[in-house]
């Protein structure tokens, strides 16, 4: 049985600069932090930083929850990530958007108001 979100993993070549990034955009340290993994807890998931993979906009799209997505795409902008997709909203109050980190993954997030944190197994 399928239990839901666990972990995102993203290809991170620049381990020590994907490592800093990432704890400036989600405002805390990595909880593991191996040569060969780098894992940060967000909300009862897992970020996960791996040095030996490709990164890519394609494949897999995990999306983090924000309460405000148009700040936080433009404060993800102003550390340093692209514009890959803009904020949309694709009805029932959902918007959504990605952005380009640093090191070449996409990054997307979701704003999503029937988003039921109860319900997280």
């Amino acid at each position: 049985m399928i239990l839901g979100l666990r972990t995102a993993i993203y290809p991170a070549p620049d381990l020590a600069a994907a490592k800093r990034w990432y704890t400036e955009i989600l405002g805390q340290p990595p909880y593991f932090d191996e040569p060969f993994y780098v894992g940060f807890a967000v909300g009862g998931f897992e970020l996960g930083l791996l040095p030996n993979a490709q990164p890519g906009t394609t494949g897999p799209q995990p999306l983090w929850g924000v309460s405000d997505i148009e700040s936080e795409y433009a404060r993800l902008i102003e550390l340093g990530a692209s514009e890959l997709e803009p904020v949309t909203a694709v009805g029932e109050g959902i918007k959504v958007a990605a952005v380009q980190d640093p090191f070449g993954n996409r990054f997307g997030m979701i704003e999503n108001p029937l988003f039921d944190p109860g319900a997280v197994r």
